[in-house]
């Protein structure tokens, strides 16, 4: 029990709140950590915001600033166990003590000296509050959600745009760590804080929907949007409501002539996407076709990719085909068995392979192609008119572009997001410039970007988080296990978010940024909590952001804008998209 008497109003330093105890002189104080035992009238809790002050001869005091990474209480006065149950009933004095440790976060000015024992302890409130986690120091705040204390937290949004820093990383069990739905709102943030001014406008973000089909409708409001949640958005200075521009892709259906999207929930807004085998052969497509991180062990590779450069020399369009040696192909199918016929034949093989390459290698090359043919015949096509709009192209998309993938075996999905981050990287390579900036989300990174191997993908991937920066790609990546993804990936990532952890996983040195009690509390957090680390901001903060102000699946969906209703092709001159992609017809008039 601490009595700490009335406190002078001059010790009320700079702005802080209550005094809620004084700094412990049973346990060593440390400029960077130190304990306060807490006065029976008051609490501190796990992430509370403290503040101290040290006097010094001679020189302006101190300010010693933390946040409470533990909280202990303790009987004074018990030597055994057994004691307590004395206590308890009155026969043996003793009394409550609790104390916290304290983190520092900022000491100002920068002399480093550890806080006296004694010293009071106050609860920063406003600017104090601000000051200790510096977010006085921040030139534009992009909120991320509340605090313990229900006060608003904030990124630096240097550290996400390419300013400083760039890229984060998102971990947590699959389903309760909420890692999509975080993504998405620190998206919804970026976008409507108006942290990024004039450039708000024109910055773009990729999202690939792997899961369900949940994230079809982030332009359709919330139809469980309540007073509460509006109210929690108003507090981080933001509206609550849907992505305003919101354009969706999707496979075209197996085995549909038409190209429909293979969507179920969502009739409207939806574009197919697929790829022509002329833009297979001629933009090298085939080495995606072999993403798997295993696959760049084997021999085969240089098969795939003498194979790759002969369909680019030589295949030609052909009437929504293409065709090679006179030979016209209609389907994906039709190239694939084209391409295993001539690496049978004795007189040919040479010319596809080289002379070096022995028949075993070719064999094991033709069979994982064949296996290819069931993946990927619907998403590259030589039956669908090649003008029609079917590219992924956030340059000439809305402001979200979300790209479905859930209707897709495995070897497909690593296609499209291989191909697909490869067109966008190379596009902002072309550009030369980082605005406007271009958000990339993309969940289960450890399939696409594995620790161990290599594939076409991970080479993008690595790509777009060591140059990325600097060309305005920002990676927003969320795994279940940040150990199994590529070590350069997430050392790149500014931002690091943990959410639910499984035990095994909190364990990895991958998460050594987080203090041990938010190790523990990590393995218990419940939906909506998250620990965010930033460079300027020695100690992780823990938060809780909104409930999602969009629908997060059709049964939440309330009615989608106007100008999201057509897609594409829908809005499009229906005379673009009529013919085979061949030179005009001339018209007889």
């Amino acid at each position: 029990m601490i009595d700490d008497g009335p406190v002078p109003a001059d010790d009320a330093f700079d702005g802080s709140g209550e005094a809620v105890g004084r700094v412990l002189g049973t346990a060593d104080a440390t400029p960077l950590q130190f304990w306060t035992a807490v006065a029976d009238d008051s609490y501190l809790q796990l992430d509370d915001v403290v503040v101290t002050r040290r006097e010094l001869p001679d020189r302006e005091p101190v300010t010693i600033a933390g946040v409470v990474t533990q909280v202990r209480a303790r009987h004074e006065g018990a030597q055994f166990d057994s004691d307590v149950f004395a206590i308890a009933d009155g026969t043996l004095p003793a009394q409550v003590q609790e104390a916290a440790e304290i983190t520092t976060t900022r000491v100002d000015p920068e002399l480093y000296v550890p806080p006296t024992p004694g010293a009071v302890v106050r609860r920063a409130e406003g600017d104090a509050r601000a000051r200790a986690l510096h977010f006085d120091r921040m030139e534009r705040r992009i909120p991320m959600g509340t605090g313990r204390d229900g006060v608003p937290v904030y990124l630096n949004a240097d550290f996400l745009d390419g300013s400083r820093g760039a890229h984060v990383s998102i971990s947590g069990i699959s389903g309760v760590a909420t890692k999509t739905s975080f993504a998405t709102f620190l998206l919804y943030s970026v976008f409507r804080s108006g942290v990024l001014g004039g450039d708000a406008v024109n910055a773009k973000a990729l999202i690939f929907n792997v899961k369900g089909e949940d994230l079809l409708f982030l332009d359709h409001p919330n139809t469980r949007l309540d007073d509460a949640t509006r109210a929690a958005y108003a507090k981080l200075g933001l509206a609550a409501g849907a992505f305003p521009d919101v354009r969706v892709h999707a496979p075209p259906r197996v085995g549909d002539s038409s190209g429909t999207p293979d969507v179920s929930s969502r009739l409207t807004g939806v574009d197919s996407f697929y790829w022509t085998l002329s833009e297979f052969c001629a933009d090298r497509l085939l080495p995606y076709v072999f993403a798997d991180a295993d696959d760049e062990r084997q021999q085969y590779t240089m098969v795939v990719h003498a194979v790759t450069a002969h369909l680019a020399r030589y295949a030609q369009p052909a009437d929504g085909g293409v065709s090679i040696d006179g030979v016209r192909l209609g389907s994906y199918t039709d190239l694939v068995d084209h391409i295993v016929e001539q690496l049978n034949d004795d007189e040919t093989r040479s010319d596809w392979t080289g002379s070096a390459v022995g028949i075993g290698t070719v064999n094991a090359f033709a069979r994982r192609l064949i296996g290819s043919k069931k993946d990927l015949g619907r998403l590259i096509r030589g039956d669908l008119a090649t003008r029609r709009p079917h590219s992924i192209n956030t340059a000439e998309s809305a402001q979200v572009t979300v790209v479905d993938l859930h209707n897709l075996p495995d070897r497909a999905q690593r296609f499209v997001v291989g191909v697909t981050l490869r067109g966008e990287f190379e596009r902002k390579e072309k550009a030369g410039t980082a605005r406007p900036l271009l958000f990339v989300v993309l969940d289960e990174l450890n399939k696409y970007a594995p620790r161990e191997g290599s594939s076409p993908i991970k080479e993008v991937l690595l790509d777009i988080a060591e140059r990325g920066r600097s060309l305005g790609v920002i990676l927003v990546g969320a795994q279940q296990t940040a150990s199994e993804v590529e070590r350069r990936i997430v050392t790149n990532s500014a931002i690091r978010v943990v959410g639910r952890l499984d035990p095994a996983e909190a364990s990895r040195p991958e998460y050594g940024f987080l203090p041990p009690a938010q190790r523990q509390r990590a393995l218990l957090a419940k939906p909506g909590t998250m620990f965010v680390n930033q460079p300027d901001i020695p100690v992780p903060l823990c938060l809780e952001f909104p409930f999602p102000a969009w629908a997060t699946r059709v049964s939440e969906a309330g009615h989608a804008p106007s100008e999201t209703l057509r897609s594409i092709t829908q809005s499009a001159d229906p005379f673009a998209v009529v013919g085979s992609g061949g030179a005009d017809d001339d018209i007889p008039f």
